[in-house]
């Protein structure tokens, strides 16, 4: 029987014991089928660089799915998901100095880069041309190359670099979306430099789609949202859209010729673009958020050419620009619309985010995580 991975091996083949003799109580894959069980999980001890943090919640994320469920190809199993994190810093390494034990912090889609390329150097790690570091299923380069696990779990150890400074006045629960559906949706919003006189539209209302509401509505913006679904017509109003529009129907479509700014498309699904684009004034820009698994609808030329309109995708965001989402979150007092799940319901939570029955996060409180046991190991 080869030894449990949460041990360090020795050249002569002998287990010295875990990582840094702290191991974490988890919920992870053990494989594609066998859903999310406990684990234990190794953290390592702070490095020079590192912070330790004692995780208080971590919000799930439909992407957390495929990937434990080997949707999105072959995984290293076992695998402890997570990129949404939020919690207390427990322990920092020797040269931190911008974070202390008991600060309020938060963990998101990446925890290293290259840090020397082009993008990096511009703050834009999420487009490292060497390709970023995933909060869990990565290989860590500096760490020899272990496997990141992520934070579905009571600790984590990150360095300092890619951790964020989550303000007091945000619930802490509510605001770990904000570290991906959050950013995912500020960083198009702003760098098409969205304001006050600006009309935005959002395809789809789930996780991504409420989000960019509530973002751009803070941003000064008039916001319509675009749906297939009469049941979700009060509930974007309920947020905060100034319109609605159902898009299966064609004359509410062309009511909408040349009104609009930029559109947040946030559809996981294959689509038909042109008629969104028809929407767009001059100039104007549709950003595609969600990611079908399969082929979408061909692009007519002639509907960006005729307005000069743009056509962009756009990934998460760089450090210093989800600091800047955070705080401006906690300026206006936007948050994730929530509901909170204990590891023991975790197993439902994935199958209703499957079914789209959730309004419109999921975040796991880890303090129902179970002490760390030898029962399985990541």
């Amino acid at each position: 029987m080869p030894p449990p991975l949460n041990l360090r091996i020795e050249l002569d083949g002998t287990a010295v014991g875990p990582l840094d003799g702290r191991l974490a109580a988890a919920r992870g894959a053990s494989s594609a089928a066998g859903g999310l069980v406990g684990l234990t999980v190794a953290r390592r001890a702070p490095k020079a660089d590192d912070v330790e943090i004692a995780i208080e919640f971590c919000g799930l994320c439909h992407s957390d799915v495929h990937a434990t469920r080997g949707e999105w190809g072959s995984q290293n199993y076992p695998l402890v998901p997570g990129h949404e994190i939020v919690g207390r810093v427990s322990r920092v390494g020797s040269d931190v100095k911008d974070f202390q034990p008991g600060d309020r912090v938060g963990v998101g889609c990446m925890v290293d880069s290259c840090r020397e390329c082009e993008s990096c150097l511009e703050g834009l790690e999420q487009y490292c041309e060497r390709g970023m570091t995933g909060t869990y299923g990565a290989k860590d380069a500096r760490n020899g190359d272990a496997v990141t696990q992520g934070g579905y779990a009571t600790s984590v150890v990150v360095d300092r670099r890619y951790v964020l400074r989550v303000p007091e006045s945000l619930d802490p629960a509510a605001a770990a979306p904000l570290l991906c559906a959050g950013i995912t949706t500020f960083s198009p919003l702003r760098h098409f430099g969205v304001r006050e006189g600006h009309t935005v539209g959002v395809v789809g209302l789930g996780g991504l789609g409420h989000m960019a509401v509530k973002l751009a509505k803070a941003m000064g913006a008039e916001v319509k949202v675009f749906t297939t679904s009469e049941s979700k017509v009060s509930a974007a109003l309920g947020l905060g859209a100034d319109a609605v529009v159902l898009s299966r129907d064609e004359e509410a479509m062309a009511a909408e010729n040349r009104s609009i700014d930029v559109i947040i498309d946030t559809v996981a699904a294959p689509h038909d673009l042109n008629p969104f684009f028809r929407t767009l004034r001059r100039d104007g820009a549709l950003f595609q958020l969600g990611l079908p698994s399969e082929a979408m609808p061909p692009v007519n030329p002639g509907a960006l050419i005729r307005r000069r309109i743009s056509y962009a995708g756009s990934l998460i965001g760089g450090i210093a620009e989800t600091q800047e989402m955070l705080e401006f979150c906690a300026e206006h007092g936007v948050v994730s619309d929530i509901e909170l799940v204990g590891a023991e319901q975790l197993n439902d939570a994935y199958d209703r985010m499957v079914a789209g029955d959730v309004k419109y996060r999921f975040v796991l409180d880890a303090s129902t995580l179970q002490e760390p046991s030898e029962r399985a190991d990541a």
